[in-house]
């Protein structure tokens, strides 16, 4: 940004892939600060896994063809939302929100140095709004502050938007060393706050964007004061006897149902449940957040309002006992992890011994689903099938988490970077158990490599191609993941696509039928296979994938 025009889309870009950098090398730094609200070690982690989300979104609204400005942003804010994890993932998607909204009303002719104080004051202000009882010490103290320095600055004649975010930085450093003043578990526990230590981290990545510092190493001071360690947890390391016992987390879907008013209704009834209650979103989709003993009152206040859904309970007892009992023994053998783009392909990758995780276009799966997937399924060596290209850096972050969280058990994680359906089929039949791992996951990934891969579906838009310019409803032809044919008959266009894809030879066709029409479709590229290529082997699976009627390969 410079000093006027709006804000700049390469520099938000760049912006949330160093602070996913950033936090992923602060993460267990920021999980060992965590003792409040309650002493459960994944505040870096949870935000660390926000962000991630965030940038997962905006990679996916990037490679899309009508992609704009507006677009990439929204997918920000609506990532974060739908990604944010935890109180302090909550919060951090709140405070990411509302400053990219602000930046995005932005009158271009507003100074880019003011429009980012006011981001950072609007963000602050909304962060306050969104917590039932906001508790100073904290992240929200922090970025009071950042948004007091960028103010200040802000209000200089001349002043640049870089210098702007270097005064926002060091505020919040400042701020961050002073938490133990303000809140008596810190100072026992002889720590800062965490989620004011992973909001600092972010704000040192805003600043490197547009100065090139580079964020200050976590084991360095901050500022004129050091990051003060934990000396001992004593006082904090059991959960209170009469705090709650439970996290709850959920989507509020109120499309049209909610008003201001219903929204701080629902935040005051939550706070009768129980504390650390944050509510943030808007135009008709929530993320509630609360620590209570009565999960069930908890959902049924969301209700009120609208339809609660992916609906996430924690006991913190057994979250912490879990994060120490770190047995290796708990964990054995292989698994793979299969993304599957359809109830067919689903039940074909389980068949084969995954663990199917929902995905595909329009419906690709979280890093913190991935995670889940990954860290449940009670194996120490965990091999990763993205089987699409977007998905490959969820699955990359996911794995890089898991094995952080779990050094102790030996965890091995290992993602192979499928960008198609078909790819993950191949690897997975060659996938041999007793194997080595590496060896394994090199048979793996030489087979999926080796494998072309197509696909036909139906234009939604004008675009332009590499095959030239495409009207709605026209049939596209898909090649290793570039529309490659124009046409305006899908079976025509199917064969076209295989009759490339066997210029090169092959032994075995593989056809996976979609929706709307997949089952005709694979019969056509059947009989066309076995007329033209009489000895090239075919078989056809029914993967119930939306948006492609037919998936093809050539081995």
């Amino acid at each position: 940004m410079g000093s006027g025009g709006g804000i700049d889309l390469d520099a938000v870009v760049r912006f949330v892939d160093i602070a996913v950098d950033a936090l992923a090398t602060a993460r267990e730094e920021i999980d060992a600060l965590n003792v409040y609200p309650v002493p459960d070690g994944d505040t870096g982690t949870n935000m660390y896994l926000t962000v991630v989300a965030a940038r997962d979104a905006i990679r996916e609204a990037l490679d899309r063809p009508d992609a704009d400005r507006s677009a990439v942003l929204a997918a920000l804010v609506r990532g974060a939302l739908l990604g944010a994890r935890g109180n302090s993932g909550v919060i951090l998607s709140e405070m990411l929100g509302a400053s990219v909204r602000r930046l995005a009303a932005a009158d271009p002719t507003e100074p880019n140095a003011r429009a980012l104080a006011a981001a950072l004051a609007q963000a602050s202000a909304a962060s306050y709004a969104a917590v039932g009882e906001p508790v100073e010490g904290t992240m929200l103290s922090v970025l009071k502050a950042a948004a007091g320095g960028a103010a200040r600055r802000a209000e200089q004649d001349g002043a640049r938007s870089s210098e702007v975010l270097a005064d926002a930085a060091a505020a919040a450093r400042e701020a961050l060393a002073r938490t133990p003043e303000q809140l008596d578990v810190l100072a026992r526990a002889g720590v800062v706050d965490a989620g004011g230590r992973g909001l600092s981290v972010i704000l040192d990545a805003a600043e490197t964007v547009l100065t090139g510092r580079r964020p200050i190493a976590v084991t360095a001071p901050l500022g004129s004061h050091a990051i003060p360690v934990p000396q001992s947890m004593s006082g904090v390391d059991h959960l209170s006897a009469d705090g709650p016992a439970y996290e709850v987390m959920y989507l509020l879907d109120a499309q049209g149902c909610e008003t201001e008013e219903d929204v701080a209704a629902l935040r005051a009834r939550l706070g009768e449940l129980g504390d650390s209650v944050v509510v943030v979103g808007g135009e008709g989709l929530w993320n509630v957040h609360v620590h209570t003993d009565d999960v069930g009152a908890a959902i049924e206040a969301g209700l009120d309002l609208g339809r609660p859904h992916r609906i996430r309970v924690t006991h913190f007892a057994e979250q912490i006992a879990a994060q120490r009992a770190a047995a290796p023994a708990t964990l054995s053998g292989r698994r793979i992890i299969a993304v599957a783009a359809g109830p067919g392909l689903a039940a074909l990758f389980e068949e084969a011994g995954a663990v199917a995780v929902t995905g595909g276009p329009g419906r690709r799966p979280s890093t913190g689903e991935l995670l889940e997937a990954i860290t449940e399924c009670g194996a120490r060596e965990v091999v990763v099938l993205p089987n699409d290209e977007p998905s490959v850096a969820a699955a990359l972050a996911a794995a890089s988490t898991a094995e952080v969280d779990h050094a102790a058990r030996g965890l091995r994680v290992s993602v192979i970077p499928t960008h198609a359906q078909v790819q993950g089929l191949a690897a997975l039949a060659v996938h041999e158990p007793g194997r080595a791992f590496d060896q394994d996951v090199t048979e793996m990934t030489a087979t999926a490599r080796h494998v072309r891969h197509g696909a036909v579906t139906v234009a939604a838009r004008q675009a332009m191609t590499m095959a030239g310019p495409c009207e709605v409803g026209d049939a596209l032809g898909v090649i290793a993941g570039d529309f490659a044919v124009v046409g305006d008959d899908l079976g025509a266009v199917a064969e076209i696509v295989l009759h490339r894809l066997l210029a090169a030879g092959g032994e075995l066709v593989t056809l996976v039928s979609g929706r709307d029409g997949g089952g005709q479709l694979a019969e056509r590229a059947t009989a066309w296979v076995e007329e033209y290529h009489p000895h090239v082997d075919v078989v056809v699976y029914d993967g119930g994938q939306e948006r492609y009627p037919l998936l093809m390969s050539v081995e």
